[in-house]
């Protein structure tokens, strides 16, 4: 679904390149973290495939074909959620809808539907500008799904939503998916990127450091122990186990015989974790 490489990108009167040989391919159904803290060329990557930055080194694919040899027709194909929505304020969600479905060719979604879907359902008619900053952020949602398109851009499309309608629009991310849609996420979210990623890139100052799946990144850098913690003379007490062999490790099966244990897992490294040892940074 897309294919970039050896891509770079200077802004103009920038002393460093926002972007430097970035290189990494999206497949076909995919849900694609680009996972990075502010700053480090996430937006940037995402303006430059949607068609925003141009005269760029490097090349770019998408569908199949050349960013350079698309036309306006691209945006019949893509859907775009930006990170700060630019709705018109003085029209209400409706209108903003309708107006923008009204630059589609293809067939579109009834923006009373999609208002419904992202938990709007009761607020079309209000004005945008009323709207609180996390409402904006839906808007943009459904704006980005009304023509159905084959490949989502979405930049920190959970940012500065309460936890219920945070879950409304990964669950609605996720239906995208099941139902055939490419997804590049963008984020700094990493409990986001986890739940709905197939995989991840970690960007820093313009560069990718790493690229996979978020199971196999927890596993290579998390350590191979288990953790239980068990009641003792009305204390909790700790003690960690090598996972490999456990079930013939004899002071763990005693352990078990003869505390009552409270909660055992493995010690799994979070994918903030891994974005920390893989960069050195953190995601603040």
């Amino acid at each position: 679904m897309i294919q970039v490489k050896n891509l770079s990108y200077t802004y103009t009167k920038a002393s460093e390149p926002a972007v430097t040989g970035l290189n990494f391919t999206v497949e076909n159904g995919e849900i694609f973290g680009f996972l990075g803290p502010s700053g480090a060329g996430k937006s940037t990557t995402q303006k430059i495939l949607i068609g925003l930055l141009k005269n760029y080194p490097g090349s770019v694919s998408i569908l199949g074909k050349s960013l350079l040899d698309w036309n306006s027709d691209y945006y019949e194909h893509i859907g775009v959620s930006f990170e700060f929505p630019n709705h018109y304020l003085k029209l209400t969600a409706l209108e903003n809808l309708t107006y923008f479905g009204s630059l589609y060719k293809s067939k579109k979604h009834s923006p009373q539907d999609l208002l419904d879907l992202v938990g709007l359902n009761n607020d079309g008619k209000m004005l945008v500008s009323q709207y609180s900053k996390g409402m904006k952020t839906r808007l943009g949602v459904a704006r980005s799904l009304l023509h159905n398109p084959d490949l989502l851009f979405m930049d920190e499309p959970t940012a500065g939503l309460d936890p219920v309608s945070s879950r409304r629009i990964r669950d609605l991310i996720r239906k995208q998916k099941e139902d055939g849609k490419t997804i590049f996420l963008t984020t700094h979210d990493m409990v986001t990127a986890d739940e709905l990623c197939d995989r991840v890139a970690f960007i820093v100052d313009g560069e990718i450091k790493l690229i996979g799946t978020p199971r196999d990144l927890k596993l290579q850098h998390g350590e191979p122990n288990v953790r239980v913690e068990y009641d003792d003379s009305r204390k909790t007490q700790r003690e960690d186990f090598p996972l490999k062999d456990l079930g013939n490790n004899a002071g763990f099966l005693n352990l078990l015989k003869k505390h009552t244990i409270q909660t055992i897992h493995t010690l799994e490294a979070t994918l903030e974790d891994v974005f920390i040892q893989a960069t050195g940074r953190s995601l603040s």
